[in-house]
């Protein structure tokens, strides 16, 4: 007889949760190793009483918003190359949909993270419960269902057998380097209170391999002959590089060949050393030198990216009439973009094996002089606009006054990257930030970068610092969560997370009163400022102003103490306006416990070289506004440098 162990669903899930382990180049380590929640009347009584008895197996930590809980699983996934997940558990009804902008992030960038939202009531006994969705056609039909299209893997468990099967393929999905994104198990509020016998051997430890999935010769051959017929190669890196830890493989076969490499925003980073060939980053937040070479190029070859707009110019980056591609991915539909010669591999696996079907080969002298010309002309550029003592003049700009700001946001980075050392990480996700890191950061000898910009979210930032954190333990180096004011007043709220797990890092707030790159697009492509700065309401007056005409948002800037509420949320909170305030603060706060936000004053509206790359953001194609009719016609011009690839 099978020896069986009598257990809620809810115990079930957090026992067999606390035994399962990944294995990747023979590095064993837990799964999940900790689980992360809000409880309500949805999972308190089944996920919130399974914490609490298994709590020494699997720890548990309290949050402020379910959607920035799940950020800092995404992000901690992130940071351990996704080979370790945290659990998420939410209440029915808002809870549970708080994770779904979250849900989309982590499958949209397939990074590994479970969601455990609760459920309504299955057995139905009780007639529609709090927060039920009732649905007129559709009675099995709830809010969760809105997971089904953000998630690689969903499952309602409706029965406490149902966990036999869910939970091991639940694993299988966690730890797919194809398959990677979210993982939701709904789980009806009833449900996870029920018990079963579940069998004793469901609950003995178990590991789950990582594998690497190997190229096929004739694959490599084929690439390796483009390579050889081409005059002008180009590498971009993407995120893959950083999840097979392939950078040695990278840097060997660049330096073999004389392979110029540029970077996405998640293969920032991907050359970890300061050589002739790196680039920087390319596409519309990429700096002009990299995009140069992008658009001379004869063959791409992308390892590890999806190859999104903002990398491609919108299919206008790649100019050279002969252009080919080829890629390494271990997805098959990312393998075949563009029309691409394709490796389908794991990333390291398949640079060694080119690497070794390259031997003899190089790229010519000419072509390595017109990488090293581009390097030469961009790097004078970028050191003038990170250089924090350059005087920049308030007066100059009629805004800057009103801010109090005598630092542009670029010198801000330029006092950040001079702080930066060895074993540090900088983050950010959305708005101005992520450009401008992608343009200028310099990602060699250590000083690591994690950009999310596969999904842009705002509210990233300070959650997936502390994941980060979470994840590198208690190992040297300064988590820095760099964000604007937009959307640091968007989720301040799991400063308070950081506090009350004293997770060491610092926020760097860069204020420049408004969604400014936002502001920035909307002057470009409908030639006026509308809803983007905070301002208040002219003469500050109700929406309907004096003469009964609607008033707009342009008076004087909103009046925020950003610090305050950073320290009323149990941070350290300071304000720095000058360079040198900057550096006091940076290096006052690099060893303080728990979290730290620098706020800084900048210049509103002043922007990094653009990288010379169109984007296809199409102005209104009628208007009554004179200014807009032109910028449509601009951009049907520029509409015309698209190409398709096969």
């Amino acid at each position: 007889m099978t020896n069986t162990i009598r257990l809620t669903v809810a115990q079930a899930i957090v026992k067999y949760l606390s035994v399962q382990h990944s294995v990747a180049d023979g590095e064993r380590r837990r799964l999940v190793p900790a689980a992360l929640g809000i409880f309500g009347h949805g999972n308190v009584a089944g996920l919130g009483q399974a914490l609490d008895q298994y709590s020494e197996e699997l720890p548990f930590i309290q949050g402020r918003h379910e959607q920035y809980l799940a950020h800092i699983a995404t992000a901690y996934a992130k940071a351990s190359r996704r080979r370790s997940v945290l659990a998420v558990t939410a209440s029915i009804g808002p809870g549970a949909l708080n994770l779904v902008t979250a849900a989309g992030l982590a499958t949209v960038n397939r990074i590994p993270v479970l969601l455990l939202p609760g459920d309504t009531y299955a057995t139905r006994h009780q007639g529609p419960v709090l927060q039920q969705l009732e649905h007129p056609t559709e009675a099995d039909s709830t809010v969760n269902d809105a997971f089904r299209p953000v998630s690689r893997f969903f499952d309602r468990i409706t029965r406490p057998e149902q966990l036999l099967t869910a939970l091991p393929q639940a694993m299988r999905v966690l730890t797919s380097p194809t398959d990677a994104g979210a993982v939701v198990l709904s789980l009806p509020q009833d449900i996870q209170s029920h018990a079963y016998d579940y069998p004793a051997e469901f609950f003995e430890p178990r590991d789950w391999k990582v594998r690497r999935p190997l190229p096929d010769p004739q694959e490599i051959a084929e690439v390796a002959d483009l390579v050889r017929a081409a005059r002008r190669p180009v590498l971009i890196a993407g995120g893959g590089i950083h999840y097979s830890d392939a950078h040695a493989a990278l840097e060997a076969l660049a330096n073999q060949v004389g392979l110029p490499v540029v970077e996405t925003f998640g293969g920032k980073g991907a050359v970890t050393k300061d050589e002739w060939w790196q680039v920087g980053g390319v596409g519309l937040e990429g700096n002009f030198a990299s995009n140069r070479l992008v658009k001379q190029a004869d063959l791409v070859i992308s390892v590890g990216t999806r190859l999104t707009d903002f990398a491609t110019g919108s299919q206008s980056i790649f100019e050279a009439p002969d252009v080919r591609f080829a890629s390494v991915n271990i997805v098959d539909a990312d393998a075949r973009k563009q029309g691409a010669t394709g490796i389908l591999a794991d990333a390291r696996l398949a640079l060694e094996a080119l690497a070794g079907a390259l031997q003899g080969h190089s790229t010519s002298e000419s072509w390595r002089e017109e990488v090293q010309a581009a390097r030469a002309e961009w790097a004078p550029i970028r050191a003038q606009w990170l250089d924090p003592d350059r005087a920049f003049r308030p007066e100059d700009h009629p805004d800057a006054p009103a801010t109090g700001a005598v630092l542009t946001q670029p010198q801000l980075i330029g006092l950040m990257q001079e702080h930066a050392r060895s074993g540090d990480t900088v983050i950010a996700a959305a708005g101005g930030p992520p450009g401008d890191l992608q343009k200028v950061w310099d990602a060699t000898d250590g000083r690591a970068c994690h950009l999310e910009f596969g999904f842009s979210c705002m509210g990233y930032e300070i959650a997936a610092g502390m994941g980060v954190r979470l994840a590198e333990g208690d190992a040297d180096g300064r988590i820095v969560s760099f964000i604007g004011d937009g959307t640091y007043l968007m989720a301040p709220t799991e400063l308070l997370t950081a506090a009350q797990e004293c997770l060491d890092m610092t926020v760097v707030v860069s204020e420049n009163h408004g969604y400014q790159v936002i502001h920035r697009l909307q002057m470009n492509r409908s030639g006026r400022e509308f809803g983007n700065e905070f301002r208040y309401r002219a003469e500050r007056g109700p929406v309907t102003g004096a003469d009964g005409a609607p008033a707009r948002l342009e008076g004087d800037y909103l009046q925020v103490d950003l610090r305050k509420i950073a320290e009323g949320l149990g941070a350290t909170a300071l304000r720095a306006t000058t360079a040198q305030e900057v550096r006091e603060a940076l290096n006052t706060t690099r060893d303080t416990r728990g979290p730290v936000v620098i706020v800084v004053p900048t210049v509103p509206h002043v922007d990094l070289p653009g990288g010379d790359v169109w984007w296809d953001v199409a102005p209104a194609e009628v208007s009554e506004q004179e200014w807009v009719r032109k910028l449509r016609s601009e951009y049907e011009d520029a509409r015309g440098r698209q190409r398709w690839f096969a």
